[in-house]
């Protein structure tokens, strides 16, 4: 396919999912589709719904602020309770969605989201953190921080804390980054371990480091987003921080170079591409692509990253985005979920990153997609 042609199959695709999508049945969450459960407040939502106010911001198109408006509108209520969702939970993914309820506020003026914003953010108040102050990534996963908590936590705590809170917040969020550096990154390729366990105690923790044993591309691809997202809602009073910020996705990007594949993408395990069972994954690229193309774009990463964020999103869409027997757009090549510990025993291993289902049509890809996608038509 041409670029043209690229583009208009993924608008295509954006639509035919909005029309056969609502907050009861979103026709991209494959992980709650085949759950069988009824859909409640949830992260892979939360990005799709970014996604789509990224999308209505940089063109305008009604559409997709009144598709975004309904689908959350669903879930919260006039005294800003919030349908589904539990703030003593503690689950980082939950505070994800709740970006959306900051943007939706500033861009339609209902009450309603700024209330919802504000329960969320009491739950940062209750959450558990490590000795050293970062949030646990759930309150069932103790002494635990993983790379997708940054993504999930993050930008919404800086966006808060910069806009509501007189930036309280905004030290610690950045302190929480500066930790993840300490304890995650590897020191000889640059990359960050999915987690780490500040007890030592689980399974797939290193007894010397607390980190688990390989670099799975998704998380990455989290943090990497959660780099730029987070530097992005910094008040220009922290410049310091914000340049700190800066050089960890710099020396990030760098880390990732030598390891791309030949037509942009990378890897499920970013650094055993040789390994039997390893596949170019669609999510994690996406989120390489979208930080690189964003980071670029606010100078934030040099300008030759822009065009290897591009390289990349090309890469997906001539791999990955197809059209179907009947006639609809797909996208596949998605990781269903990863991650480590809980009842199936998730160990970190090879082995069980290539074990977890691919898939299509999921939003943990098709975002991510569509948030890079805006960040080509910012550069056209």
């Amino acid at each position: 396919m041409t670029k043209e042609e690229t583009k208009q199959l993924l608008n295509e695709y954006i639509d035919h999912l909005m029309k056969t999508s609502d907050a009861e049945h979103p026709a991209w969450n494959m992980e709650k589709i085949r759950s069988g459960k009824p859909n409640k407040w949830n992260y892979i939502d939360g990005c799709m719904i970014t996604s789509l106010v990224s999308l209505y911001r940089m063109t305008g198109e009604q559409k997709y602020l009144d598709f975004a408006d309904a689908f959350l509108g669903d879930f919260v209520n006039e005294d800003g309770t919030i349908k589904t969702y539990s703030v003593e939970e503690y689950n980082l993914d939950n505070i994800n969605p709740a970006r959306n309820l900051i943007a939706l506020y500033e861009i339609t003026g209902k009450e309603k989201y700024k209330k919802a914003a504000d329960l969320v953010r009491t739950q940062i108040d209750g959450q558990k953190r490590t000795e050293e102050g970062n949030f646990w990534h759930k309150e069932i996963y103790p002494h635990q921080v993983w790379l997708d908590g940054l993504y999930m936590a993050q930008p919404f705590y800086m966006e808060y804390e910069t806009k509501y809170n007189k930036l309280k917040g905004c030290p610690d969020s950045f302190n929480q980054f500066k930790n993840v550096e300490k304890h995650m990154k590897d020191a000889k390729t640059g990359l960050y371990y999915h987690g780490y366990d500040e007890s030592r105690e689980m399974y797939w923790a290193d007894p010397e480091t607390g980190c688990s044993p390989n670099f799975w591309l998704r998380a990455t691809g989290w943090f990497a987003a959660s780099l730029v997202d987070t530097a992005e809602s910094m008040h220009e009073s922290m410049y310091y921080e914000y340049r700190y910020l800066q050089s960890m996705l710099l020396n990030l990007g760098d880390a990732m170079l030598p390891w791309q594949a030949e037509n942009g993408m990378f890897y499920q395990v970013i650094d055993h591409p040789e390994a039997e069972g390893n596949y170019l994954e669609t999510s994690g690229s996406a989120l390489i692509a979208y930080a690189f193309l964003k980071g670029a774009r606010l100078g934030f990463l040099p300008k030759r990253f822009a065009a290897v964020g591009e390289k990349i999103f090309y890469g997906i869409t001539e791999k990955y985005l197809t059209r179907k027997a009947d006639g609809t757009p797909g996208l596949g090549g998605i990781c269903l979920v990863a991650g480590l510990g809980g009842k199936t025993h998730r160990d970190g291993s090879l082995e069980y990153y290539f074990s977890e289902p691919v898939v299509e049509d999921e939003a943990k890809g098709i975002a991510p997609l569509i948030m890079a996608y805006v960040e080509l038509l910012r550069r056209a």
